[in-house]
């Protein structure tokens, strides 16, 4: 328990928002980052010529691209090209008139307050030691099943969700504690990787989720009506991933055994009364959104006051006053960074309208003649493709400005897309070359306690990455299929 206090102790809980540094650079990476400076160099030239509007957008994406792919921060990749597009468009004027609003009028809402009262709440709960009871819970009920290690570690992964809002901290703090015990029952490493990058899938779905409320700003939609769409998807991803590994050790026993005996009746209980602040939050932020009780942010409040009071119990006094207040100063600069990331968005948003590409977009989709399953489909394949090379994130940031013209065309609900999008985000911090996840269970991998002697390469953790997308795929039909699993709760909620 020490141990996995201290793996909670060390992992921020926003920190999917933020920009972590890439795997050390090797000959073929050097070459690349000469390619990729010089295609910033010569968007940034482009953009000063003689072109038309159109082509000035498509050189400012580039160049955003670019620098996004060089890990410049990502608000500073929205504001540059933004800024350099509505110069050359339409001189300093522009520049100066945006500048001069955009800053208050990106963030200045209601609706995105939530935003400090969920990351507060999440970086006092991984100080508190969720992370371990949640896992000794799922354990201990679920270890039974075949491949039950790997089964408990995806239960804990959606209990996670419903208190942190964060796929990396999770993942994370699973990595630490699950994957010795899997290897040590002998699991196939291929599994044990996979499960636990599976185990982060709900991390963004299930409320409170940093990314759905961003989408929310991005989308103009009501923020509570876009965390409850989460839950059915989020929920549901959990259970197909929980069958599959279940299926994977019915048939391949060997390669996914659990060899501890199950766990006694009584010492289920305990650990199911230990696990008690995560029911106590899941009714107080989803039961209080849909009851009516508390708007998004007042139930984000709530919480992070019993947050606070958790933190106090857990903790010693002392240390608990530190946590307070280490997290209050995370919740600061993390908040700051959501919100410049938001500004930048928007400056970008009101550089691609003044050159007309989403009026462009939407004619050259309109020409395809696409039904809404078929352009869904369409971007099924489009953020897997973006997902090799980009974050998830700057993915959403890139394309829902341009893409909800479309969207309100084809008559696709924006709070349906908005789930959509960021389930594919969840797939992109997991595919290769880029996908966060990745280097994140990579660099566990390389501490001996976890690993147990054994080795472990980066192409291994690719390849059980691949493992985690069957499920997730799955998902995305049933989705388009059943759009209702979306919609649920929201429209229930609606007609109260």
């Amino acid at each position: 328990m020490k141990a996995a206090n201290a793996v909670v102790n060390r992992e921020p809980a926003a920190v999917d928002v933020l920009p972590l540094p890439a795997p050390p650079a090797g000959r073929g990476s050097r070459v690349a980052l000469v390619v990729i400076v010089a295609g910033a160099v010569a968007a940034t030239v482009v953009l000063f010529l003689p072109l038309t509007r159109e082509a000035i957008g498509l050189s400012a994406i580039a160049l955003m691209v670019c620098l996004i792919v060089l890990k410049v921060p990502i608000a500073i990749a929205l504001f540059v090209p933004a800024v350099i597009g509505m110069f050359a468009l339409q001189g300093p004027r522009l520049v100066v008139n945006v500048l001069g609003s955009l800053p208050y009028g990106s963030v200045a809402s209601w609706t995105l307050s939530v935003v400090p009262m969920f990351v507060f709440m999440g970086l006092l709960l991984w100080r508190s030691g969720v992370t371990a009871t949640l896992f000794d819970a799922a354990r201990a009920w679920v270890s039974w099943l075949p491949a039950g290690l790997a089964v408990s570690t995806n239960v804990a992964g959606t209990g996670l969700a419903a208190v942190s809002g964060t796929t990396v901290g999770t993942t994370y703090a699973l990595a630490r504690m699950a994957l010795p015990e899997m290897l040590k029952s002998g699991y196939d490493k291929r599994i044990a990787i996979g499960s636990v990058m599976a185990a982060g899938l709900p991390g963004q779905l299930i409320p409170p989720s940093i990314l759905l409320v961003v989408y929310a700003g991005v989308a103009a939609v009501p923020v509570g009506p876009q965390l409850l769409a989460g839950i059915g998807p989020g929920i549901l991803v959990s259970l197909l991933v929980a069958v599959s590994l279940v299926v994977v050790g019915l048939i391949r026993k060997p390669a996914a055994a659990d060899t501890e005996p199950a766990t006694a009746a009584p010492s289920r209980w305990r650990s199911l009364v230990r696990a008690w602040p995560v029911p106590v939050l899941v009714l107080i932020i989803v039961g209080g959104m849909f009851s009516g009780m508390f708007t998004a942010t007042e139930a984000g409040a709530v919480a992070a006051f019993f947050s606070v009071i958790l933190a106090l119990l857990a903790l010693r006094p002392r240390a608990g006053l530190t946590a307070i207040g280490e997290a209050a100063v995370g919740a600061v600069g993390t908040t700051g960074s959501i919100f410049f990331i938001l500004m930048g968005t928007e400056a970008l948003s009101r550089m691609l309208t003044i050159t007309g590409l989403t009026k462009v977009f939407v004619n050259w989709v309109g020409a395809l003649n696409l039904q809404a399953w078929q352009f869904v489909v369409l971007m099924i394949v489009v953020y897997l493709v973006l997902g090799m090379v980009m974050e998830s994130l700057p993915m959403m940031l890139l394309t829902v400005p341009i893409l909800i013209p479309t969207l309100n065309s084809l008559d696709i609900p924006l709070i349906w897309f908005g789930v959509f999008v960021v389930l594919m985000g969840e797939l992109a911090v997991i595919t290769p070359p880029v996908g966060i996840l990745s280097f994140v269970i990579y660099s566990v991998l390389q501490d001996p306690e976890v690993t147990r002697g054994r080795t472990f390469s980066l192409g291994d953790v690719f390849t059980a990455s691949l493992w985690v997308l069957p499920p997730a795929l799955l998902l995305c039909v049933l989705m388009i299929l059943f759009p209702e699993i979306v919609t649920f709760i929201p429209d229930l909620m609606a007609s109260r």
